[in-house]
């Protein structure tokens, strides 16, 4: 059967909420020009999702893949690719991964702190749970709540529990106790910190940011109620018993400094373009082999080449992006992605943009 012929276009990539258990949504709700926005259980919003969300209770509802909008189409992603994955994804994306792109990328907007949590690697998920891939993650930070005086994440243990003080404050639900393991960790607009699985980690309130990861829902949560919602069984060790997620828990102390030395990721090999405008780069393969991130700063129209897909976000000002076949402006927070095939598009910022561009494990950083 013959692929489908693409529409040599950008995709477009409208809000896609998804249901979880804790609360937040409040600066998406603005976003989306909401007359009373407020905090719900709708915190997040998947962007160029194919990754269906994991919440027991809701096993009915079908939440997570993204729909798009391609020419005069809305459609869901997974079947957009599927129409021509080799255009959309690359030949080489395709060989390596099959249909997939390996890629979620996420808005997140939490009004409360996180549970504390944890994820698997994907050398463990291929082992024990059966999944290509883990969910080593990244958090690049957009902006904090003016009504959160100390905006911050937690990030490793800085001071670790044996494995046996672990399985106790787990089991007794002893919060205070595990948040004693940690350090809060200031963050900023503009911050981005890498978070490999097996590193327990949490998002304090406040804080709205763009998260990369491996596109799964593997999670051990590490407490069982937060804002008044009670987990259940369930959702707490992936239907497994607390033991076997033990094993998943990297116990390495992280001091401060090392978080700076290790997980902090600032740019780095910038590249000129033009005159005036820059490429930089996040996260690449020092960071992690499991996605990239990079950010353009345009002060000057150019066209932009590219040699694998990406997904762009409008992080600052505004811009029109050129195609054979249509003309997008863009601003602030605008979602798009740029097909593999997809000739060159043109960037004019107006005057001024900022694009934060998500690669796919291999692709350009």
């Amino acid at each position: 059967m013959a692929s489908t012929p693409p529409s040599s276009d950008l995709v477009l990539l409208p809000p896609n909420r998804v249901w979880r258990t804790y609360q937040g949504g409040r600066t998406l709700d603005a976003l989306s020009a909401c007359a009373t926005p407020a905090d719900t259980h709708f915190p997040e919003d998947w962007i160029a999702s194919t990754t269906r969300a994991v919440n027991p209770g809701r096993d009915t509802i079908a939440e997570g893949v993204s729909e798009v909008i391609s020419g005069a189409r809305r459609l869901p992603f997974t079947t957009l690719l599927a129409e021509n994955p080799a255009y959309y994804l690359g030949p080489t994306h395709l060989a390596r991964h099959g249909p997939d792109p390996r890629l979620l990328v996420k808005f997140i907007d939490s009004a409360i702190r996180l549970h504390f949590q944890v994820h698997p690697t994907a050398a463990f998920a291929r082992q024990f749970l059966g999944s290509p891939s883990g969910k080593t993650e990244a958090y690049h930070v957009l902006s904090t709540r003016p009504d959160q005086a100390d905006p911050h994440i937690f990030l490793g243990f800085q001071r670790p529990p044996t494995r046996d003080t672990l399985r106790h404050l787990i089991a007794t639900q002893d919060i205070a106790g595990l948040q004693a393991c940690f350090d809060p960790i200031p963050v900023r607009p503009g911050d981005t910190f890498i978070v490999p699985g097996g590193v327990p980690h949490a998002l304090g309130a406040g804080v709205f940011l763009v998260e990369l990861q491996e596109p799964t829902d593997l999670v051990v949560r590490c407490e069982f109620e937060r804002g008044g919602y009670v987990l259940p069984e369930s959702a707490r060790f992936m239907n497994r018993g607390l033991d076997f997620c033990l094993d998943i828990f990297d116990l390495t102390p992280r001091p401060l400094a090392l978080i700076d030395d290790t997980l902090y990721c600032p740019p780095h090999h910038p590249t000129q373009l033009g005159a005036r405008s820059r490429h930089e780069h996040l996260i690449g393969p020092a960071q992690t082999a499991c996605f990239g991130l990079s950010r353009l700063h345009l002060h000057e129209p150019l066209t932009f080449p590219h040699h694998a897909f990406y997904l762009g976000i409008v992080t600052a000002g505004a811009v029109t992006i050129e195609t054979d076949v249509a003309t997008h402006h863009l601003r602030r927070y605008d979602k798009f992605f740029v097909p593999a095939g997809l000739p060159p598009p043109h960037l004019s910022p107006a005057p001024f943009a900022e694009i934060l561009l998500c690669h796919p494990p291999g692709g350009d950083r």
